[in-house]
């Protein structure tokens, strides 16, 4: 699993537009810039949808306010969905990063088996801050938990 200090492995991710899908690779979206990244198991899925998002829409301002140049999401869901997700429930302070494949969850040692809900291998909840790269906090979840990776905690560690 990924750790404070490492380098964001370069995997394929998709921006969700409102041009539409445009790809892009982890290595390119995270250099030089500092980015207060968060996933979700899934998109519009009950916990992600009432507190995940909104907890870094609400937050985004603070952030962006102590240093924080973008706040992305990312999930093991396609840029349509994503882009969709946001769209109903989002905002445009948050950056939707498709990982339709599962390969930068899988890079990151940062999946979770959802397939006992018919989600098949998904990413586990997390949060956080890359500069320029490399790892500066991370906030993962236990199973079934939400509060390590809030938008607040992740706040609070700027």
């Amino acid at each position: 699993m990924i750790k404070v200090g490492d380098r964001i492995p370069d995997v394929k991710l998709t921006l969700a537009t409102a041009d539409g899908p445009q790809p892009t690779t982890s290595g390119d979206y995270f250099a030089g810039k500092k980015v207060a990244l968060f996933a979700v198991p899934g998109a519009f899925t009950p916990t992600c949808s009432a507190r995940h998002l909104p907890s870094f829409v609400e937050k985004a301002d603070e952030m962006k306010a102590k240093g924080v140049d973008e706040i992305a999401c990312t999930s093991v869901n396609d840029a349509f969905v994503m882009g969709a997700w946001n769209q109903a429930q989002g905002s445009g302070d948050i950056t939707m990063l498709a990982d339709g494949n599962g390969e930068f969850a899988q890079a990151l040692g940062l999946t979770m088996d959802g397939s006992g809900f018919g989600m098949g291998t998904r990413s586990q909840r997390y949060s956080m801050l890359v500069n320029d790269g490399m790892v500066e906090q991370l906030n993962v979840e236990k199973p079934g938990e939400y509060s390590a990776s809030s938008g607040e905690t992740l706040l609070g560690q700027l």
